[in-house]
Parts: structure tokens; C-alpha cells; sequence
């Protein structure tokens, strides 16, 4: 009798040993598939703009410069309208209420 009590206490042993090591390598399959944080960047770069966001900021100028007819920094109602998303808003984006868009005004808008 007590070798068969012997028995079943190893094997409730095994199983927990067996379940633990099983979870453990679950555990540790799930953050090897995490992705990796990016890698650090150099303190010179820290405040360097991401290329795609540089990207975003030169269409955005390109498109303000092709809007703005007169040339004069900002634009008027009447030259937004050649960019119908920013038409729709432009009196939410005209922050100061003057009537028009200034190009600090125009990038904020683009921002999400």
C-alpha cells in the first residue's frame, strides 16, 4: 500500500513539474514573438524627424506652396479650395479666425 501511495505522489510531482515547465515555455515562445522595441537612436538624432515623417512634411509644404496662387504664406478660402480636405475644415483649421491659412495652421490640421 504505501508503495502505491509513494507512486502517486511522485506522480502528482511529475505533473505539476510537467505543467509548469510547459507554461514557462509557452510563456517564453509569446515574447520571442513580441515585436522588438526599436532600436536606440544616437543622442545627435534624438530630435532628428523620422524620414516618413519628413516625407509627410514635404508634401505638406508642396501641396501649401501649389495652393497659395498669390504667394503671400497662407491661404485664402478661395485657394483652399483646390485641396477639397482641407476646404471642408478650413474654418476649424483657421485657428486665430483672420480668414485665413497660415502654414503653421495648415500642418497642425494635417496632423492626426
Amino acid at each position: 500500500m504505501k508503495a502505491k501511495r509513494l507512486c502517486l505522489a511522485n506522480f502528482e510531482a511529475r505533473s505539476v513539474m510537467l505543467f509548469a515547465a510547459w507554461t514557462l515555455g509557452c510563456a517564453a515562445a509569446v515574447q520571442a514573438q513580441s515585436p522588438a522595441p526599436p532600436p536606440g537612436r544616437p543622442a545627435a538624432q534624438m530630435g532628428a524627424p523620422t524620414a516618413q515623417a519628413s516625407a509627410v512634411s514635404q508634401e505638406a509644404t508642396a501641396a501649401f506652396g501649389r495652393a497659395d496662387a498669390n504667394q503671400d504664406g497662407r491661404l485664402s478660402a478661395k485657394e483652399a479650395e483646390l485641396l477639397p480636405a482641407v476646404a471642408q475644415r478650413f474654418e476649424m483649421l483657421d485657428g486665430n479666425r483672420d480668414g485665413f491659412l497660415s502654414r503653421e495652421e495648415f500642418e497642425k490640421g494635417l496632423k492626426p
